[in-house]
């Protein structure tokens, strides 16, 4: 076993562990998968593979951070493209989810007031509904500015939690791979990973057991997305910004939709499997084709 694979599964192990072992404590101990409990579970699971990088690079193998990781703030013009491609990939699944049988589109958001349902009381939903209508410009135009600004800044900081771990320690020590290998097995693990929150609920509320192959799918899919804009950007602070953006503007997939399910639309769903796919093949072309230097 050569040194970057033996680094590469201690991390994988301590970090599986402590995550694992914090999503096992919470639920056995009575939490649910409901805020605020969830909101304060998920930002802790996420600041996990950060602390576990850290702490092997630092303390353990005393070396270097910044320059291994790739914690590099030297804007360049991928940090853009890690910014705005998310949102592109969402609106994009929402044209795919509409070729999808029984989806339609709602201007009205019927659809999203009928998931918010069972979680806001009718009062609540009514109060919703009423700012809703009395807003002059449309939700899903808001929801965009939101989500990009939350994409650049709450979010990106917890995506750095995530990021650090995978696209910073894991890249690092897998780059011996090539990059098609390192991001397949960076996504299988990046899936797994998830397995407790998923099984409770997150991002598949509908479907919890299919859902954990669905994430394993949608990370897969991601994976190697977020580690071309890493390499190419030539700082994991890029593929913080991306996953930020991703969690930030991903509900607008299915913000004007209305049918289907969790696993058949939102990015989370079929309908953006397509359309990681169809991003993934735009990267590919790009890269063989105009960028000076090929990585994939």
């Amino acid at each position: 076993m050569n040194r970057n694979l033996r680094r590469a599964i201690t991390f994988i192990g301590v970090v599986f562990f402590l995550n694992y072992l914090l999503a096992i404590l919470y639920f056995t101990l009575g939490g649910q998968w409901v805020m605020p409990g969830s909101l304060i579970v998920a930002t802790i699971y996420m600041f996990i593979p950060m602390a576990v990088a850290l702490g092997l690079q630092k303390l353990v193998y005393k070396e270097p951070i910044r320059k291994p990781l790739g914690i590099s703030f030297q804007m360049n013009r991928w940090f853009l493209v890690a910014w705005l491609l998310p949102p592109v990939i969402a609106f994009l699944t929402l044209g795919i989810s509409l070729l999808l049988p029984g989806v339609e589109y709602s201007p009205s958001m019927d659809g999203m007031f009928e998931r918010f349902s069972g979680l806001l009381t009718p009062e609540e939903m009514e109060e919703m509904e009423n700012q809703i209508s009395m807003s002059p410009v449309h939700p899903i135009w808001i929801g965009l500015v939101q989500g990009l600004l939350a994409g650049i800044t709450v979010n990106a900081v917890a995506g750095f939690g995530e990021e650090l771990g995978w696209r910073g320690f894991l890249q690092n020590e897998f780059s011996y791979m090539g990059f098609w290998k390192s991001s397949v097995v960076i996504g299988l693990i990046w899936g797994v990973w998830h397995a407790p929150l998923i099984l409770q609920g997150h991002n598949y509320p509908e479907n919890p057991v299919a859902g954990v192959f669905m994430m394993v799918i949608f990370t897969l899919l991601l994976s190697p997305i977020i580690s071309y804009i890493r390499l190419k950007a030539n700082s994991v602070i890029a593929a913080a910004v991306m996953h930020g953006s991703i969690n930030g503007t991903m509900g607008l997939s299915i913000l004007v939709i209305d049918g289907g399910n969790d696993l058949t639309v939102g990015v989370t769903g079929v309908s953006g499997f397509m359309a990681m796919l169809i991003a993934v093949i735009g990267l590919l072309i790009f890269d063989r084709v105009f960028a000076k230097e090929s990585i994939m």
